[in-house]
């Protein structure tokens, strides 16, 4: 899958993606910002257990963010189960040699279109953790509505962190 944005192209991972992946993804600043899953630091083989991970994985809801074919961030989606079917949780990273250029804006609103066009969804949300500023501004300026706000709702780094709840809904 390629998505041609402005300043960026959102795709299928590749094997080949180890080197700048890893050259990008290993920054604490992003990791403060991510899951506990994300790995720091991000070893060789992280990338390789990532993108073994991801070039097989069925459905592909996991993309690569770059500029001139060089991996510089990630996006992704999960959809959920159950009563939540219809619903998928949206994450992104992006190296910090990048940010404030709106390429996750960019990227953002080009995987919810892919989202929402190729699945049965009705709904996207993301959870960023509340002092993620700039994550939320993302989130806002990709049609993304902030619903609620989730209190100590998670530990990153043994801090105790509020998380925000952002949704779009398909046809919003």
């Amino acid at each position: 899958m390629t998505i041609r944005c402005p300043s960026c192209t959102v795709r299928s991972w590749r094997m080949d993606d180890g080197p700048s992946l890893m050259r990008h993804a290993n920054c604490r600043d992003i990791w403060l910002n991510v899951r506990d899953i994300f790995p720091s630091p991000y070893t060789e083989e992280a990338a390789t257990e990532w993108l073994t991970y991801v070039t097989a994985a069925q459905p592909e809801t996991n993309f690569a963010i770059t500029i001139d074919d060089e991996v510089i961030g990630g996006i992704g989606f999960e959809i959920k189960d159950d009563v939540n079917r219809y619903s998928a949780e949206v994450g992104y990273w992006l190296g910090k040699d990048y940010w404030g250029r709106g390429i996750a804006t960019e990227a953002l609103k080009a995987i919810s279109r892919h989202a929402f066009h190729s699945f049965a969804l009705i709904r996207l949300f993301a959870l960023p953790f509340a002092d993620n500023e700039a994550s939320c501004r993302v989130l806002e300026k990709a049609g993304y509505t902030r619903e609620a706000l989730l209190r100590s709702n998670a530990v990153k780094d043994g801090i105790v962190k509020d998380q925000c709840v952002y949704a779009l809904l398909d046809g919003a």
